[in-house]
């Protein structure tokens, strides 16, 4: 008889993606022995890392919050802060947290056919240890924690001031009266603005492309439906309601996108100040949701611009002096302190190289079998969430799979699966993403390939995912029913 891995299971990070799965993991094999590796000393995953003034959620909490420990609060946007107290609710009260492994950070991952099973490298509190597993979830997401994105900004080693990047924003940072560049115009940059510019002397968001930012009542009030139903029913409903709305949303812009443009370009214009043109610097190129929709709550970022404190400017970096930044459209852009809120750099698996049967596996060379598992990998998946709606609706769908394939595992004595593509030639290649965003464009050499149709195509909508990780056929799939040995 052979010698069993450590664990069942073990999870990889314990922010959002690693807690949910957690708690799917708990509740369906209650027997099962898992842990999660968590590299940090705190739950949160990016809510925990990320400190830059302001930060707060962009989808709303209520599908943003777990199925199973709803979001209890009104207001549909939250902070950083509240966020990551939410977390260490929800695992302390389902003793998920007794099962955090701290300051364990996964190096390497070998799956050995042999053995039927995960041989994990991991520095635990700065010590070399090795863990077995029968089955890895990777709920890392697809951030680089330690490595910025690296935008070529021209001339940045001239700045006499000083130069920051949101992902690792300095405690001690001291922004009154001072004159602060924001470069970027995505989800930070439009977070950033409105806090930085109570202090700040001058916040100006310079922006080679605009982006689309809606806004988003954020209303701590109860709704009607908190008055007329009891609690649980009332956050199911509302949870539904938003998944609803995100999805209507989403599919009116795809559908009907100069209408789209219109309504949001209609309702942009009522909300600036006077004085400040539409047109650069408000009006995309580009339709609604080829790139991700930026949403602030009650307006606060159009508020910033009518405070007297905030601005706006649209061009391309000529070169960054000694005490600004030079457009190529002649203009200068005085500055203390600089921003640069250009994007994260993408990664799989936190970073860990990961080998099967001693062959390292290179991610972007193989296809993603229903958005989770990697072509030829066995026993592992990675949740990787929606780029049009809450993170954790796709973390959701892919347990929802796990939960599903573990199952079929036991009742049939199997010791893996595997996904496989039988003929690679016949697949149409498209991207895993569906944004043009330069910092998803620039991973394509990091995340792995989807094809058009079939088991290996992207995501759709959670509602579809989840029936059909829970009910619909399970194809492209080899199962090992093999012993294990040593």
């Amino acid at each position: 008889m052979a010698n069993a891995p450590d664990f069942d299971v073990v999870i990889i990070g314990a922010g959002i993606s690693g807690i949910n799965s957690a708690y799917r993991i708990q509740t369906a094999f209650p027997n099962y022995k898992y842990c999660i590796l968590e590299a940090r000393d705190n739950i949160g995953g990016t809510w925990d890392l990320f400190k830059y003034p302001g930060i707060r959620s962009d989808s709303d909490l209520f599908t943003f919050g777990f199925q199973w420990y709803p979001w209890h609060k009104n207001n549909p946007i939250a902070t950083g802060d509240s966020i990551v107290q939410y977390l260490g609710e929800a695992s302390s009260k389902h003793g998920i947290d007794k099962n955090i492994r701290f300051q364990h950070r996964l190096k390497h991952a070998s799956w050995s056919s042999a053995h039927q099973e995960w041989a994990l490298s991991v520095e635990a509190r700065g010590e070399p240890t090795s863990i077995s597993a029968r089955f890895i979830i990777f709920g890392t997401g697809y951030y680089d924690y330690s490595t910025p994105l690296q935008a070529h900004i021209p001339g940045i080693d001239n700045f006499g001031g000083k130069v920051i990047h949101p992902q690792f924003w300095p405690e001690d940072l001291d922004y009154t009266d001072k004159k602060v560049v924001v470069i970027g115009s995505g989800a930070t940059a439009v977070t950033l603005v409105p806090k930085l510019a109570e202090k700040a002397k001058m916040v100006t968001m310079l922006q080679r492309s605009p982006t689309y930012i809606a806004v988003l009542p954020n209303a701590s009030s109860k709704s009607l439906i908190d008055y007329i139903m009891p609690r649980a029913v009332a956050l199911r409903m509302k949870r539904l309601q938003w998944i609803l709305l995100a999805r209507i949303t989403f599919t009116f812009c795809v559908t009907f996108p100069r209408l789209a443009r219109w309504v949001l370009g209609l309702r942009t214009k009522r909300l600036l100040p006077k004085d400040m043109a539409f047109d650069p610097h408000f009006n995309p190129t580009y339709n609604p949701w080829t790139q991700r929709l930026c949403l602030c709550p009650d307006g606060d970022f159009y508020k910033a611009l009518h405070g007297g404190h905030a601005d706006i400017a649209t061009g391309v970096i000529k070169t960054v002096t000694s005490t600004g930044i030079n457009l190529e459209s002649g203009d200068v852009l005085d500055a203390d302190i600089i921003v640069t809120a250009t994007g994260l750099k993408l990664q799989l698996a936190g970073g860990a190289t990961i080998h099967v049967d001693g062959k390292a596996v290179a991610p972007s060379d193989k296809f993603i079998w229903r958005g989770q598992m990697i072509q030829d990998v066995p026993n592992a998946t990675f949740v990787i969430g929606y780029t049009n709606a809450s993170w954790t609706l796709g973390a959701e769908a892919t347990a929802s799979m796990v939960v599903r394939l573990l199952g079929k595992m036991n009742e049939g004595g199997y010791s893996s699966v595997v996904p496989r593509v039988e003929n690679p030639e016949d697949l149409k290649e498209t991207a895993l993403l569906n944004l043009n965003s330069t910092y998803v464009k620039n991973a394509g050499s990091i995340m792995p390939k989807a094809a058009t149709t079939g088991p290996f195509a992207p995501r759709g909508s959670y509602l579809e995912d989840n029936f059909r990780a829970k009910h619909g056929a399970i194809k492209g799939l080899e199962w090992v029913r093999e012993p294990l040995t040593k």
